[in-house]
């Protein structure tokens, strides 16, 4: 949509002011503060003709304008300046994510603590999908009798661990060249991989012929996770109770995030998406609501997208701090995972 250079400035400093206060809008306060060089009259004229395209609306207590969630777009997508973090800003996120030996769980724990005081808003970080991580180790240490312990060891450090019941027992001769075997097949294949992998090996000739392969892609087969679903961190959630937050709304939304499933679902979206991706309003699917605002960005490691972090708060958010933050911490989050 083209709505002309004048409408273009004039929609950038309602949206700008809104953003500010949270406040109707009107032709005054536009010509009083942004210095466009054009009368009262023509702002409310071109405010009217925003107002017939779907980029405004007239608020009900006053004579002043609000944008609406498509006029907000068009904001974010088209006017929007969006600052870049200072030195300073840039080197405390690099110290806070800083891995120093830390592991995967402890990396996503910083990362929400660091954006929930840098935004004040809500925090999610999906942690990394078990399925884009790569194996880098598979090993089966014998338990008491009957069990097997499945350890398998991802590139992004990440570990998950599984007991695996056995029919007979495996000597410690055995369960080296299984260990072996399977090592040598799956490592550096990510989990989808893997399971595709077992699949062609169990319907190969040497399964059919060879005992010890057949048991060892058996018990691969049952140490890996079918669907593992990537665990989700939410953290201030309090900050979408503060200042003059609807209450009940924030609490359907509270709900909403206790559930995780919509929030999953966006993140997941988000992961496949190249670079930030910025919900305004109904685009987030959050609970119905429309003055909720989403800004998630994917994190990675060796060119992998490994999950997403994301901020979530009022529509009436500042988009021009916000954006970069979270892009600069989704990059710093990759960093940190590449050296744990």
């Amino acid at each position: 949509m083209d709505i002309g250079a004048r409408a273009k400035k004039i929609l950038h400093a309602v949206v700008s002011e809104y953003l500010a206060t949270g406040e109707a809008v009107g032709s005054q306060t536009v010509t009083r503060r942004y210095g466009l060089d054009v009368s009262a009259a023509t702002v409310r004229t071109v405010m009217g003709e925003l107002e017939e395209v779907g980029l405004l609306r007239h608020a009900h207590t006053s004579g002043g304008r609000l944008p609406t969630e498509r006029g907000l777009r068009y904001y974010v997508d088209m006017l929007l300046r969006v600052r870049s973090l200072t030195a300073g800003e840039k080197d405390e996120i690099r110290e806070r994510l800083a891995p120093a030996g830390g592991d995967v769980p402890e990396v996503m724990q910083r990362t929400t603590r660091l954006l929930r005081e840098l935004s004040h808003l809500t925090v999610v970080v999906q942690a990394p999908r078990p399925d884009s991580d790569v194996v880098q180790h598979l090993e089966f240490v014998q338990m008491r009798d009957g069990q097997l312990l499945a350890v398998i060891a991802a590139a992004s450090g990440q570990i998950q661990n599984k007991l695996i019941p056995i029919d007979v027992a495996v000597s410690p001769g055995e369960l080296d060249r299984i260990n072996n075997f399977l090592n040598g097949l799956v490592s550096g294949l990510t989990l989808d991989q893997v399971r595709a992998r077992l699949v062609e090996e169990i319907a190969s000739e040497r399964a059919t012929h060879d005992e010890l392969v057949a048991r060892a892609l058996k018990l691969a087969t049952a140490a890996v996770p079918i669907d593992p679903t990537p665990e989700v961190l939410v953290d201030g959630q309090s900050n979408l109770l503060s200042g003059k937050a609807d209450l009940e709304r924030a609490k359907l939304l509270l709900r909403t995030l206790e559930e995780k499933d919509l929030v999953v679902r966006l993140l997941e979206w988000t992961l496949s998406a190249p670079g930030i991706c910025v919900f305004i309003g109904a685009e987030a699917n959050l609970a119905d609501l429309t003055d909720v605002s989403v800004v998630a960005a994917p994190y990675g490691a060796d060119g992998r997208p490994l999950g997403t972090v994301g901020v979530i708060g009022p529509s009436r958010m500042n988009y021009s701090r916000v954006i970069p933050l979270v892009d600069f911490t989704a990059e710093m989050i990759g960093e940190a995972l590449g050296k744990s």
